[in-house]
């Protein structure tokens, strides 16, 4: 499928300027909530009236209600703000080659809805017939008022025709040269974000998971493959094609096991369910969900232990790497792999201390397992429309 960069602020210089402020007074109450008017003047830099000026549109657009009054010192007590949970809501869809789900996410991340569609099929068709059902579901009876901001759908990599296009068991098929982004819009008749799964996860952890209050950290997303979701300063990481993160793809094992995508011995031949559901098969065991996984996994399978255990020492090595490369504050586990297995995974975990993770005073652990559960990316795709409202970015040149 194609690669189409996420919608940035458009329009005349003064607007972008509304607009961007609009978006540094909707973060910076996300942050501090409940806030008052002459706090938000002094970590923004605008002037009192105009932080008055875009609190009462705020107001009026449902975004933003008061929160009691705050006393400190004389005078009269200042007025406070949060967010409007209530206002408005995002759609996120997650395209996974044997399933979709849907989730339906409020403006301060809490989810009211969600469900998941067994795919026969992942054409392009196929899947925009299901996204319009599953949008469709997610409106009825669960929207009352609230604005919709959009939709957030996101897809395993990699964007392109690129030399790990077609790779194993996470390709979507007939969707080369797709304009997604358009595909989707037309069927779900709004404004639509297409993005990576992993990006998404990392997303959905910050604005609702372990995550919160974190703003570099990366997300290691055990999904139809095995990806990694990148957050600096705030922002995702997306790369010139929206390709950054594949980390599945990376030689963990020089000469190691056959990848798919033509080399040997990549993490996810390894660490991944693909290569979980390979080991189980060998010993005769079929594995179609991750509830199978976690059946296996109470019952103490020895394959499946066997399988944790191996996966330990590839997945530790790939950490350390993470860690030298993004500098993250930690690295999260997560996706379509119960929270059980992924405990495990990381109790098994030897990090090497040759890192810029190991340090004096840390007051985060090295690895985290995410709590936003297997609906992790579908929230994120949700989660990505809520960020890309409250979060500034630099007006674009004309």
């Amino acid at each position: 499928m194609k690669f189409t960069t996420p919608r940035r602020i458009v329009g005349s210089n003064a607007e972008r300027t509304r607009l961007h402020n609009r978006q540094v007074v909707l973060g910076h109450v996300r942050e501090q909530q409940p806030v008052g008017r002459a706090e938000l003047a002094r970590i923004s830099g605008l002037s009192t009236q105009a932080v008055s000026n875009i609190i009462a549109e705020l107001a009026e657009d449902g975004f933003l209600v008061e929160a009691g009054r705050q006393v400190a010192g004389r005078g009269l007590p200042a007025l406070q703000y949060r967010l409007n949970g209530d206002g408005a809501a995002a759609l996120g869809i997650e395209v996974r080659p044997d399933a979709m789900f849907g989730a339906l996410v409020n403006l301060e991340g809490e989810t009211l809805f969600t469900t998941r569609v067994a795919l026969s099929d992942n054409s392009p068709a196929t899947v925009a017939h299901v996204a319009r059902a599953i949008s469709a579901g997610a409106v009825s009876g669960h929207i009352s008022g609230q604005q919709l901001l959009g939709a957030g759908v996101v897809m395993p990599g990699p964007f392109g025709n690129v030399g790990i296009s077609g790779a194993g068991q996470s390709v979507l098929q007939g969707w080369e040269g797709v304009d997604s982004v358009a595909l989707f819009e037309e069927a779900l008749g709004m404004a639509v974000i297409v993005e990576n799964d992993a990006t998404a996860a990392a997303v959905a952890e910050r604005v609702r998971g372990v995550a919160s209050g974190l703003r570099t950290f990366c997300f290691v997303y055990f999904g139809a493959g095995l990806g990694l979701g990148v957050m600096a300063d705030g922002e995702v990481q997306r790369g010139a094609f929206g390709n950054a993160g594949e980390i599945g793809h990376v030689v963990m094992t020089p000469g190691g096991r056959p990848c798919a995508c033509g080399n040997k011995g990549c993490l996810e031949t390894y660490a991944s369910r693909i290569a979980a559901r390979a080991q189980l098969a060998l010993a005769g065991i079929a594995v179609n969900s991750a509830s199978d996984i976690e059946q296996l996994y109470e019952a103490g399978d020895p394959h499946l232990m066997a399988w944790l255990d191996e996966a330990a020492g590839p997945l530790s090595q790939a950490i350390g790497m993470i860690e030298n490369l993004f500098d993250p504050e930690t690295v999260i586990l997560g996706g379509a792999m119960p929270d059980a297995v992924l405990d495990h995974l990381i109790s098994a975990l030897s990090l090497p201390g040759g890192s810029v993770a190991v340090r004096p005073g840390r007051d985060t652990p090295r690895v985290l397992r995410g709590a936003c559960g297997r609906l992790t990316a579908a929230l994120g795709g949700a989660a990505l429309v809520i960020h890309d409202a409250v979060t500034p970015r630099i007006a674009e040149r004309t």
